[in-house]
């Protein structure tokens, strides 16, 4: 049995996810190299040495470039804000390590296009952590659509709902200025069910979309004294938003399924609703995040006044991933994902195949994202740019 040393960037909320990934991995999954979780970095240096006492890291970095350098490394996992992936991603690919970069891929398309480029180059392992592909029932669905159970598909229609900015006091934290997170809700929560639509219907061929930003100013972050480093409360002055707090779109997909996309941080009530419905010439598909072990099934031909929609409950040992936790009926959560996808990424290193999501397949969400931009400024319909040779 071998071993990976993994440097983490990033310690806050995605951070404590991956971290809990690498704990928990080689406890349910027999995998070949065993992560040991060798540092973590971040700028602050009281603040991220608690962050390694409580998620288990054996030392601390406060430059990333110390980090991706050591050799006791292997695998860099980038889980800073969008303006630092791509330095951080390149340099890390430059040092021959094997990258998972959180999602989106970039903050730009052109950032994109030079970290895919870094990636082709270095040869090593890239893979992007869009976490929703590896959910049970989503792998389940990739199945029945694959098997041709619902036949010719026809219709995708996904939301992905948040409120946590409904409150005008929430102060103006990175993600709400275009230079840190390169869009708001479009490629904060949107990003996820455009990947969902292209790893189970197909490749977007064009979009049309609208952004909207309702709260248009909010309190200016201020510094303030906290347990362990800084932490950041509401000022009395005023900034301004720079990204979109919801987005709609419509696409046409290659194999010529349509779709409807809306995401936004403003719906009242819905915390975290991520949910899909896919409509085929045989039957129907629909999955909805809160209440992740379950898929729902339509099959066409039932007996008129029988038909409808019946729950699969996907935790039996023949579904995916599931074997490995709990017996039939006992559900796993939302952080099993990252799990499942530190999972196959250390199966790709092993193999020496990059796991999807890829870069390439971060480049394709990055595309269909730049072009509801340029849809929501142009009102016509825009198609992605294609991946570069």
């Amino acid at each position: 049995m071998t071993e990976i040393g993994i440097g983490l960037v990033g310690y806050k909320f995605m951070g404590r996810a991956h971290s809990n990934a690498y704990r928990q991995v080689a406890r349910f999954f027999d995998v070949d190299p065993q992560p040991v979780m060798r540092a973590i970095c971040g700028r602050d240096e009281t603040a991220v040495a608690e962050a390694a006492r409580s998620m288990g890291w054996e030392s601390t970095e406060t430059d990333y470039h110390q980090l991706v350098n050591r050799s006791d490394i292997g695998l860099v996992d980038v889980s800073t804000p969008g303006y630092l992936h791509k330095d951080v991603v390149i340099a890390a690919l430059e040092a021959g390590k094997h990258v998972l970069c959180e999602k989106p891929l970039a903050n730009t398309l052109d950032e994109a296009a030079e970290m895919l480029a870094a990636a082709r180059t270095a040869g090593t392992i890239a893979m992007v952590n869009f976490n929703y592909r590896r959910v049970p029932a989503v792998q389940l669905a990739k199945q029945l659509i694959d098997d041709g159970t619902l036949g010719e598909i026809r219709h995708w229609r996904a939301v992905y709902l948040q409120d946590w900015l409904v409150d005008p006091s929430v102060p103006l934290a990175w993600r709400l200025k275009k230079e840190f997170a390169g869009s708001g809700a479009l490629g904060d929560i949107g990003a996820h069910i455009l990947d969902l639509s292209q790893f189970l219907i197909g490749p977007v061929a064009e979009v049309v979309g609208t952004l909207k930003t309702y709260i248009t100013q909010r309190p200016v972050e201020v510094a303030a004294s906290g347990g362990s480093g800084l932490s950041w409360e509401s000022g009395d002055e005023m900034g301004e938003v720079t990204v979109d707090d919801g987005t709609t779109f419509l696409a046409r997909f290659e194999n010529g399924a349509s779709g409807s996309f809306e995401a936004t941080r403003m719906a009242l009530g819905r915390r975290n609703f991520n949910s899909f419905e896919i409509n085929g010439s045989k039957g129907s598909i629909a999955f909805n995040l809160e209440r992740l072990n379950e898929l729902e099934l339509y099959l066409g031909g039932d007996e008129r006044g029988r038909q409808g929609f019946r729950t699969i409950n996907v935790t039996e040992s023949v579904h995916p991933y599931t074997g490995n936790w709990w017996p039939a009926g006992h559900i796993i959560g939302w952080e099993h994902t990252h799990t499942h996808v530190v999972k196959d990424l250390l199966d790709g290193i092993k193999s020496g195949t990059n796991p999807s999501p890829s870069f390439e397949d971060g480049y394709r969400c990055q595309a269909v994202l730049d072009a509801v931009e340029r849809s929501a400024a142009s009102g016509k319909w825009e198609a992605p740019v294609p991946t570069p040779a």
